[in-house]
């Protein structure tokens, strides 16, 4: 089963949590079959999550060597110059190592705040916030649109849909072709 889901603000991306807060199992336990998250969406980020009981298939999607683009829509406080959106595409120094090389834009400029968007190629932890940190962005909205290809569309916050066979391919062929390179 294969299924994405439009995960809203304030559930975590796990199925279980110690702590007693909403998690994005709730979501889908009407779906009949005991799901996992492919990869996650901190807390306070909301959008597209790809939820599975094939873990193969969700091991080959984030893997760090499948390289898999997810695109993000940003909003962050004030105004972003060109000097801070270099430094965030040519990579931040994260844990000492620094983050690839990504693809990052505005696409909307107003007086108090800047959408970006973002087309990342790995997956670290909360690695947009902490990129958007390093260079003193305030991050007061992030989402994912798409991943590998796979958008998230017109799905309603907190409702979730099969993938049809399109996207199904689309996903496939990424963690095939990671595949075929590890030979």
């Amino acid at each position: 089963v294969y299924i994405m889901l439009h995960k809203p603000r304030g559930f975590v991306t796990t199925m279980k949590d110690e702590m007693d807060r909403k998690c994005v199992s709730d979501l889908v336990a009407d779906v009949g079959v005991k799901l996992f998250p492919v990869g996650r969406l901190d807390r306070n980020s909301e959008g597209l999550l790809i939820m599975t009981n094939d873990g193969e298939f969700a091991n080959n999607l984030t893997h760090p060597s499948a390289h898999v683009n997810k695109t993000y829509r940003v909003t962050v406080k004030g105004a972003v110059g060109d000097e801070k959106l270099i430094k965030m595409q040519n990579g931040i120094v994260l844990d000492g190592k620094k983050t690839l090389p990504c693809d990052v834009f505005v696409a909307e400029r107003k007086p108090d705040r800047t959408v970006l968007i973002f087309i990342i190629h790995e997956g670290r932890n909360r690695q947009i916030r902490r990129m958007c940190e390093a260079v003193n962005l305030e991050v007061m909205r992030l989402k994912r649109t798409e991943i590998a290809g796979v958008k998230l569309g017109m799905l309603p916050q907190g409702k979730w849909r099969p993938l049809n066979e399109k996207e199904m391919r689309r996903l496939t062929n990424v963690t095939s072709s990671k595949k075929e390179s590890e030979y």
